[in-house]
């Protein structure tokens, strides 16, 4: 009874107490009728929808990885699951959260940040700060964000539901999936905003422009063109495909290709107009040498990040896009692009490695290709390669980094070794850089090859403990150029095509191409593969153009690369390469142990989850999963 009494006396008091202080606000959060009364408050909401792009295309996992690119070296993270065909709605393997559909614990999954855009557009027509050209901006970020994406559902998922407003508690969230057509008409049509309400406004980097909505249409203009979405030709390369009873949410199942073409077409140069003193380069009309080609190139990669002197900052204008870090030393303070795909023997995890695919496709410096029953070509693969070569790819005796800021003076050369090197009395010494490395014997590659693009070559920049300020570019010059180029051979103006192709390869110091007609288009084909390179083109390049079956189908080709001592010859010690001591032999293998890659036409689209699909029973399923 006591205790009863007391705690009814107690309860008393507080009764006869002052509430006030229970009204008081909470000072880590702002209420969001607030939001909307301050252009501070309104502009800090908007910046918060852009952490669904999370870090660009600087993750661990590469969507390098999932093409025929680079191999994860690390395969028990759902790589596997995508690559070998064996993904489905209840197992979907891995996905980042830059495109993933939903239920993603950050809350940085793409519906969660279309909810945030359609909030901010609902909440910024009504807002009551007064300052009229800071909402028109804000207003236009925000359609960029949502039409941003959008793209990026549709290009995985093919057609989505499209979410206007804001759902509240206790709604029915059930609702269809949108066609293909009309999921890219309301992706143009959000460009078109954004670049009508963005006109004219000077924007910090990292932020939505016009010249991003431009170019946004340009890609989803491009996308909306090619084979995958013309249903009829589609059918015509797919089974699969012929057989889906939905084929509108794949694409358009009638129309005018030319039409569409056109379009992609105008987008295109409307972009290349308006920033014509944005591109890098664009203006040459010979190649430049070797040794500046590399230079370019690189300086493209590094889109004004690096401190190197050897790198050109005016390739900074390229990047029409990007994701930037700063300096700082919060989590937004550059990223570990060397520690995850760097070599081991400087104690880095050797992530997404290339593969002997990739590494062939570079022309020789005259324009051919690279062919292993040359034996010339077979001797030396690594000579007199397409310069972008020698920039975007780590091989054995390639030079790189000071390698005594880390693993000691065990390498006087600082070169990369991923061979294993004739001591003599049959004995073998494991290159550095191998899984047998003495360094690190773990996190070596298994293909051979390590990416060097991105990689910043400042040799300040330890990559194992630094991070980098590398911006990553969701959108270039180039890849506008690029489009351009795709919809002329499309629409048979071979001349134009051919105009821009080639200012391309002239920066990167190769010849001109003079092919027409299919065989042009095939040359284009590959020109993009190796100028985009790791910047997430070639996943969806193959699936459109519908040529996955012959690209991404194929078996993994690793390098074995093996250096055996000259007669008399004795071994350098500490070992660099040394090629009137050794002969080195490169022998390309197929090795299926870490992925056993296959194509299935179900890979042309992502599995909608079976948790998605539960949720939600009027969704339909993409072909092949069901």
């Amino acid at each position: 009874m006591k205790k009863i009494l007391f705690c009814v006396f107690i309860i008393a008091f507080a009764g006869s107490c002052n509430r006030d202080f229970l009204d008081t606000k909470p000072l880590d959060r702002v209420p969001s009728e607030d939001a909307w009364k301050d252009g501070a408050l309104a502009e800090a909401f908007i910046t918060g929808i852009y952490t669904g792009l999370g870090q660009g295309g600087f993750d661990e996992q590469m969507l390098a990885s999932l093409s025929d690119e680079a191999l994860f070296t690390h395969p028990s993270r759902g790589i596997n699951v995508v690559n070998e065909g064996t993904l489905n709605p209840s197992n979907i393997g891995w996905v980042n959260a830059n495109y993933r559909w939903g239920k993603d614990a950050g809350n940085n999954d793409m519906y969660a940040k279309i909810r945030q855009a359609n909030l901010a557009l609902e909440n910024l027509r009504t807002a009551s700060f007064d300052d009229p050209p800071l909402n028109e901006r804000l207003q236009g970020e925000a359609h960029f964000m949502r039409a941003f994406y959008y793209h990026q559902l549709v290009r995985y998922y093919g057609g989505v539901p499209l979410i206007t407003r804001s759902y509240g508690l206790g709604e029915d969230y059930s609702v269809t999936r949108n066609t293909w057509q009309e999921c890219v008409d309301f992706i143009i049509k959000e460009c078109d905003s954004a670049i009508q309400q963005l006109k004219g406004k000077a924007m910090p980097q990292g932020r939505a422009s016009e010249l991003a909505a431009m170019a946004l249409k340009s890609r989803m203009l491009l996308y909306a063109a090619s084979d995958l979405h013309d249903i009829p030709t589609a059918r015509s390369k797919s089974g699969l495909i012929g057989a889906y009873a939905n084929p509108e949410l794949l694409g358009y199942v009638s129309g005018d290709r030319k039409a569409r073409w056109t379009a992609a077409k105008n987008a295109a140069k409307a972009v290349m107009d308006a920033a014509s003193t944005l591109g890098y380069k664009m203006n040459l009309h010979a190649p430049v040498s070797a040794a500046e080609g590399k230079k370019n190139y690189i300086s493209l990669a590094m889109g004004g990040g690096s401190k190197s002197g050897d790198v050109d900052k005016l390739a900074e204008s390229e990047i029409l896009f990007g994701r930037y870090w700063t300096n700082s030393k919060d989590e937004y303070a550059g990223m570990y692009v060397g520690l995850t795909n760097g070599p081991n023997g400087y104690h880095n995890w050797a992530g997404n490695t290339p593969v002997q695919q990739l590494v062939d496709d570079y022309e020789m410096m005259d324009g051919s290709k690279f062919d292993w029953n040359n034996p010339a070509h077979k001797a030396q693969p690594y000579n007199n390669r397409d310069p972008r070569f020698y920039a975007s790819i780590l091989y054995d005796g390639a030079d790189w980094k000071p390698r005594d800021k880390i693993s000691g003076n065990v390498d006087p050369a600082n070169q990369i070794q991923t061979g294993k090197y004739d001591q003599g009395g049959g004995q073998f010494l494991a290159g550095l850089d191998t899984r047998n490395s003495s360094i690190e014997n773990w996190n070596g590659s298994w293909t051979g090859y390590y990416m060097r693009k991105f990689i910043d070559p400042d040799p300040n920049i330890v990559d194992n403990t630094t991070r980098q300020t590398i911006p990553w570019p969701f959108f270039r010059y180039t890849e506008i150029v690029l489009n351009y180029i795709e919809a002329c051979i499309e629409l048979g103006e071979d001349l134009e095509a051919l105009t821009w192709l080639n200012r391309i390869r002239y920066r990167a110091g190769m010849p001109a191409v003079n092919e027409t007609g299919a065989a042009l288009e095939q040359r284009y084909w590959n020109e993009r593969r190796v100028e985009l390179a790791f910047e997430e083109h070639r996943y969806h390049d193959c699936r459109r153009w519908m040529i996955a079956p012959e690209t991404l189908g194929r078996k993994l080709r690793y390098i074995d690369v093996v250096g055996n001592l000259k007669p008399g010859a004795t071994p350098p010690a500490p070992y660099k390469r040394d090629e009137s001591r050794y002969n080195y032999i490169y022998t390309p293998l197929e090795v299926n142990a870490q992925e056993n890659r296959k194509w299935d036409d179900k890979m042309y689209f992502r599995p909608i989850a079976q948790d998605e699909m539960n949720t939600n029973l009027k969704l339909i399923q993409n072909p092949g999963y069901n």
